[in-house]
């Protein structure tokens, strides 16, 4: 799962995104209103954690950016705010949820895989497609009754499929998905096909349907025959 951090405050930022990262999220920092602004509006994230104060414009702005151009993004509020009139206000404007200053890592946590269970997957632990059941907390993945064993980057490659069901995805969104920032310094995607490649074999060996479909020119889908 891909986060952006839009935090000023950078040793905060840096300590969210080295906690995140070491539960498998993958986190990029943008410090100032200007490269927030930057960030949503090229690129796609399962959320983004968002401070109201910054150095060079408001983040409320932000949050108006994001509705405009239709993102569905989720979005965590993290700020020193505390009144009703900036939560009403934030919600309103499309925010899922308000964390307030200072607030505990893991709680952050835990609130950023509640929403991202509720946009993606119903709300639910379990994803249930079928004859696949995949467990996100303890991150294992059946086929009928038999376990499968992915990389990190296979079970992130089976998550973005499944939650984006029936839709063509770019290698390119793709990359961005799995790789953050890094994929615009790639010379191309070829490590998508190997991943894709990889994924299906895996489930195939395990009797399962061949759910990812090739969409010549295009990208990929996961699709339900």
């Amino acid at each position: 799962m891909k986060i952006l951090i839009i935090e000023d405050e950078v040793e905060l930022a840096k300590s969210i995104a080295s906690y995140l990262s070491s539960n498998d999220f993958i986190c990029e920092i943008a410090n100032d209103y200007k490269s927030g602004i930057e960030k949503v509006s090229f690129y796609n994230y399962d959320c983004v954690l968002l401070d109201l104060n910054l150095p060079d414009g408001d983040g409320i702005e932000i949050l108006n950016h994001l509705k405009q151009i239709h993102k569905t993004d989720g979005i965590i509020i993290i700020s020193a705010k505390e009144t009703l009139e900036n939560r009403i206000e934030c919600f309103q404007k499309g925010a899922d949820d308000y964390l307030t200053k200072p607030f505990h890592l893991s709680e952050l946590f835990v609130r950023i895989q509640a929403l991202i269970r509720r946009k993606n997957f119903k709300g639910s632990n379990i994803i249930q497609f079928n004859e696949i059941s995949i467990d996100l907390l303890a991150k294992s993945i059946f086929v009928h009754t038999i376990e499968i064993d992915l990389t990190k980057k296979e079970f992130e490659l089976l998550l973005f499929l499944i939650g984006n069901n029936n839709k063509v995805l770019s290698k390119s969104a793709i990359a961005e998905h799995l790789s953050g920032d890094m994929a615009d310094m790639l010379d191309n995607h070829d490590f998508i096909y190997a991943h894709i490649k990889n994924l299906k074999k895996k489930l195939n060996e395990s009797h399962c349907t061949d759910y990812i479909k090739t969409v010549y020119g295009l990208g990929y889908k996961w699709q339900n025959d």
